[in-house]
């Protein structure tokens, strides 16, 4: 069985979006990702701009240099393009071309993992903007203690000690 916190780890940021490389969904569908690519190239019309992208060479080597080092020593990992990029919508589109009961299992595992960090996100923006209500609400009661301390800082005026007249 396919753990969703594992997919999770498979999910990257690209162009502002969340995806899973074709290496990673061939590998949890269990095929090669030569045959995921020529599946997906067969039926190019499930694929969309904004289901799938292929990345650039630039994003390719950054993104690999952010998980693994390159067996090959030239980044790519022996590929000879970058991969294709597929997001939140695309992701569920494999399973459709290639039809085998291990690819409709991976997919519900998938489908799972990007709610799951969808919920995350949601929930992390929602603390966010709990602690910046919090700062505005109390910072007119820390006012009155700064304006205090910066007035001790000020330098005094006046001559100090006593001074007969």
């Amino acid at each position: 069985m396919i753990i969703t916190e594992r997919i999770e780890n498979l999910i990257h940021l690209v162009r502002g979006q969340r995806v899973m490389l074709d290496e990673d969904l061939a590998a949890l569908y269990g095929v090669s990702t030569k045959a995921l690519v020529q599946a997906v190239k067969r039926n190019l019309d499930r694929f969309p701009q904004d289901f799938m992208f292929q990345l650039t060479e630039r994003e390719f080597l950054v993104l690999r240099s952010q998980f693994v080092t390159s067996k090959t020593g030239d980044g790519r990992g022996g590929r000879r393009s970058p991969p294709y990029g597929f997001t939140e919508l695309g992701v569920a589109m494999p399973s459709s071309v290639l039809r085998s009961r291990q690819a409709i299992r991976v997919n519900i595992e998938i489908m799972r993992a990007f709610v799951r960090l969808r919920r995350w996100l949601m929930d992390h923006a929602a603390l966010s903007r709990k602690i910046d209500a919090l700062e505005k609400r109390y910072d007119g009661h820390f006012k009155v203690v700064f304006d205090a301390l910066r007035q001790l800082m000020e330098p005094i005026k006046g001559r100090i000690g006593f001074h007969p007249e």
